[in-house]
Order: C-alpha cells, then structure tokens, then sequence
C-alpha cells in the first residue's frame, strides 16, 4: 500500500509474492531462454529461488551492499563480492540477473558492467520487482515502475531488529 504522500510503500508477504510471480510471468511471456539465475543477496533471494524453481534452472548469489547508515535507509559505499557461489561449474551461457530492486541503480549497473566482462556469459538480462523513479538503470523486466521513488517496507524487514529474543517472545503463551 503506497502512502498518501508517496514517500513509502508497504508490502505484505501475500502482496510479495504475488508480484514475484507477476515478474516470473513477465519474463516467461518473454520467451527469453536461459541458462542460469544469478541473485543479488540480500534483496534478490528471494525472487531469485522463486524463479529458480519455477524455471528449473540454477541458482548463483552474489553478494552485495550498500546500505549500512540509518537502519540502512542510506545508501553507503558499495560493495560487491569477488566471488559468484553457484552448485557446480561457472556462471556461463545466457544468465538471468535477479533483484528485488532498482533503487538508484547504481548496484545493477556495477553489477551489469562487470558481468558483461566475463567471456563466459553470452547473454545477460535483468530482473526487478520495483524500479524507482530516481533509478539510473532500467532492467530487461520489471513488475512495477514507483515514479515517485518510495522507500519499499518490505515484508521481511521485520526481521531487521528483532533478534531471538524477541522473535522467542512470538511463541509465548
């Protein structure tokens, strides 16, 4: 649900993954074969093992961040893993690039760049759920554009601060 001032939208899990369906759908309709899946951890997780399984293709993560100020409401240097971790072989062939985001697009587009460098992948697309006004990069598919660049509650952010302890109190009765 978007905020009357359009400065957030919130997200239930149903809502969640109803569009990362819309957005496997999306890409299906495409008719785009490929070979792999490769997730951005955290945000593409998520999306990434839907489409894996939905698809039946191997999933890879790659890690990045760049948020780590204000309870990672500001956006930081960005970091980007050395390494690619996939069950067997090399990211190679034609690879889907999934995220939950294109927030300004900074981490797509270094991610882009530098997968486009390897020779070993022939094709490369991108895969969002939300690409917001403000984003500097528009991916191959995405399910909603947010022009008024929200900051997305994602359903899993409860998660964020909540520690054992308070995830213990959950289960008392």
């Amino acid at each position: 649900m978007l905020t009357d001032d359009g400065k957030h939208l919130y997200v239930s899990w149903d809502e969640y993954h109803m569009l990362i369906e819309r957005l496997a759908l999306k890409v299906a309709h495409s008719g785009w074969a490929f070979d792999q899946i490769l997730c951005l951890a955290r945000g593409g997780m998520r999306p990434g093992d839907v489409l894996s399984r939905v698809f039946d293709k191997p999933l890879a993560i790659m890690s990045t961040s760049s948020y780590r100020a204000e309870a990672g409401t500001i956006q930081g240097r960005l970091d980007i893993a050395k390494y690619i971790t996939l069950p067997k072989g090399e990211l190679a062939g034609r690879v889907l690039l999934v995220d939950d985001l294109a927030d300004s697009g900074v981490t797509l587009q270094a991610v882009v760049e530098r997968l486009r460098g390897m020779p070993s992948i022939s094709e490369l697309r991108s895969a969002v759920i939300w690409v917001k006004g403000a984003s500097s990069y528009t991916p191959d598919y995405y399910v909603e554009r947010l022009p008024t660049s929200p900051w997305i509650h994602q359903p899993f952010e409860d998660y964020d601060n909540m520690g054992p302890d308070r995830l213990a109190q959950k289960f008392i009765v």
